[in-house]
């Protein structure tokens, strides 16, 4: 067993949502009145919590219109976009491999907000695949590492048995911190050239070589 303690990004890991993240923030800056986002800006933000995305989207915004984009982004989220949000294929045939030995221990550090990452849980049926999570509203947002500090000690795993697996630099940079191993994958929204440059010690460009390289 290559480690003990398996850590997933969500978005653009996991599961295909980028499109509907973009969708939504764009939807909600018109609602607060906010100039248009370009689709690259809205993609580079994905991974950190709302309220550090929407501060880096909208630098200088006032705390009504930035709760106001707040607001009408998880409205169009929840109800107004209907834009699909699958997993990529092959996750979770993936996550039901590892799940396999019992000593291992699989877990979510999102973005998210708890509310949002419990909401996809019951919609995807995949909230009994990880044995703990942690989101952005309960901690600290990435790459700051406090929610993977707080996921080993709640897990008793050591640093050195553990793995983060993320699309973006926020992802590697907060394992990093740590010095705790990190995989790259390539099908999120980061560059491969800036998650390189966060010394991954994998990078997997497509998911089944994820999970083989995970169970080798």
């Amino acid at each position: 067993m290559r480690y003990r303690l398996v850590i997933f990004d969500w978005d653009g890991t996991l599961m295909d949502s980028a499109a509907r993240i973009v969708a939504c923030m764009q939807a909600a800056s018109r609602d607060a009145g906010w100039s248009e986002l370009a689709d690259e800006a809205v993609r580079d933000i994905i991974g950190l919590g709302l309220p550090e995305a929407i501060a880096t989207l909208c630098p200088g915004i006032d705390p009504a219109r930035s709760e106001l984009l707040r607001s009408r982004y998880a409205f169009h989220f929840v109800q107004g976009d209907t834009t699909p949000m699958p997993f990529f294929p092959g996750v979770e045939s993936g996550v039901a491999g590892l799940r396999g030995l019992e000593a291992r221990r699989l877990a979510v550090a999102t973005g998210k907000s708890r509310r949002g990452l419990d909401r996809i849980f019951r919609e995807s049926n995949s909230g009994h695949w990880f044995h703990a999570s942690r989101t952005a509203d309960e901690t600290r947002s990435k790459p700051h590492p406090q929610m993977l500090e707080e996921l080993l000690a709640e897990l008793d795993v050591d640093v050195t048995e553990a793995v983060m697996i993320g699309d973006t630099e926020y992802d590697l940079e907060m394992a990093r911190a740590l010095g705790m191993d990190r995989v790259a994958v390539t099908w999120g929204v980061h560059a491969p050239d800036r998650l390189a440059a966060c010394r991954p010690v994998f990078t997997a460009e497509a998911v089944p070589e994820l999970f083989e390289w995970l169970n080798r």
